[in-house]
Order: structure tokens, then C-alpha cells, then sequence
């Protein structure tokens, strides 16, 4: 699949996602990077917690498909992308949610501040059926 053009640490981003990689996925943060999954959660803040949240979510799925970005817009240090995401639950059912991301990048091109805009309740009812 063809991803549209971004900034390589947004690509990166969702790439990892697909592979259900949360080494790279982590490893497109600063260090110090934040990330608000959902916007309105508490936000998880540095690369290791932001490693230790997708390495606890991916494996509760088989399998975690991850995030397919379908648009992204970028200016400056700023990208916005559109996403749909997918997975199925152990026990076959399938799960398929979408929302928008907004990335802050740092100078060195690195995913400083992440907020994702998506919906969990409707993620967290097809787990629920």
C-alpha cells in the first residue's frame, strides 16, 4: 500500500503501527515526546511509557492491523494526517475505527507531541459485541 507524503518520523509512525512494532513505533518520538491517545486521556509523556502503552495494546489483538493514514497535510513542523485503523480480537471479531492525528515535530525531525482524535467509545463497543 501506498502511504501519501510525510515527514519520516510520521511515516515511520505509521508504518510501526502496521507491523505492530512498538520499538519503531516508540522509536518515532523524541525522547521527551508526548502522546495523547485519545485527546482527552491522560497523555503518555516519553519514549519508554510511549513504548510500554503500544507494546500492551498490540498484543491483545490477532491480528493488530494498525493505522493506514489516508491524507496527510504538513506545514512547517506541523502534519495532520487522517487515518482508519483495524484489528480483530482473539476471539475473530473485527475492530475498525478512524480519526485524525496532529504532530508537533522537534528540530531534529522527531514526533514531539502527538494527539490523536478518534472516538473510544466506539473503538471500545465492537470490543464489548
Amino acid at each position: 500500500m501506498t502511504f501519501p507524503a510525510m515527514p519520516p518520523a510520521v511515516l515511520q509512525f505509521f508504518r510501526a503501527s502496521r507491523d505492530g512494532d512498538a520499538e519503531t513505533w516508540a522509536a518515532a518520538f523524541a525522547e521527551d515526546g508526548v502522546f495523547h491517545d485519545p485527546i482527552g486521556t491522560p497523555p503518555i509523556t516519553g519514549r519508554t511509557a510511549i513504548r510500554d502503552f503500544i507494546a500492551s495494546v498490540v498484543p491483545g489483538f490477532r491480528p493488530f492491523l494498525g493505522l493506514t493514514p489516508t491524507h496527510a497535510h504538513t506545514v512547517g513542523n506541523h502534519v495532520a494526517v487522517t487515518w482508519y485503523g483495524a484489528a480483530v480480537t482473539p476471539t475473530g471479531k473485527p475492530v475498525n475505527w478512524s480519526g485524525i492525528n496532529v504532530y508537533e515535530l522537534d528540530d531534529n525531525g522527531l514526533i514531539q507531541e502527538a494527539r490523536a482524535y478518534f472516538d473510544p467509545a466506539v473503538f471500545k463497543a465492537q470490543l464489548d459485541h
